[in-house]
């Protein structure tokens, strides 16, 4: 799918909302980020912002990336009424000019980047680490994936923090869990999502 036709599809998936979020900040990244020294961060797939304006509110400098265009419009609505600056920029990840070791925190919230033969995906979130820093994927577990394939939801289609860790080598401290308890569940009754795979990782200095 090509990128200019995966940004139309996004951008009418939130035109098709007035608020397709909570407006919360995920909770495992509050839970992992808040004890950290602020740096640079980058919120891949940050939405409307609830994320990268939430890290902004606690003294990081802040890249929010995602190709939908009208979710960056709401995020930086979202910014400004926080009174926070977020560099907002529209690219998919993949082709995204991002600085090599760029980062102090990469965060991936429930990220729908797609998986590939050379996993360029997964390079991309690996390589945008800084020396000494942290790596967060946040994604669901524990779903039926036939019926999800079902709903048009191929999750074999797709990035997930086990496809991360498998790259990951020597040089990085590495925390994973398969299923983490979500404190609040998502979907409905039928397909509700109420565990996450959560890979956190730091790469040494």
């Amino acid at each position: 799918m090509s990128d200019s036709r995966v940004q139309q599809e996004w951008d009418e998936r939130y035109s098709g909302a007035e608020q397709l979020f909570s407006g919360r900040p995920n909770t495992v990244l509050v839970a992992e980020v808040s004890g950290l020294t602020p740096g640079r961060a980058l919120d891949v797939g940050c939405g409307e912002g609830a994320d990268a304006v939430w890290l902004a509110t606690m003294g990081w400098t802040v890249t929010g990336l995602d190709v939908s265009q009208v979710a960056l419009d709401r995020a930086a609505s979202r910014a400004k009424n926080a009174g926070v600056e977020v560099n907002w920029l529209r690219a998919d990840l993949v082709e995204a000019s991002l600085p090599v070791g760029g980062f102090d925190l990469v965060s991936a919230q429930y990220p729908a980047l797609r998986s590939s033969e050379n996993r360029d995906a997964e390079r991309a979130l690996v390589t945008a680490v800084a020396p000494g820093g942290v790596l967060l994927v946040v994604h669901h577990a524990g779903f039926d994936g036939e019926a999800a394939k079902a709903r048009g939801f191929d999750p074999a289609d797709y990035v997930f923090p086990p496809d991360v860790l498998s790259l990951l080598g020597s040089d990085w401290d590495v925390h994973f869990e398969e299923r983490r308890p979500r404190e609040t569940p998502l979907g409905d009754d039928e397909h509700r999502h109420t565990h996450d795979a959560v890979l956190l990782a730091r790469r040494r200095p």
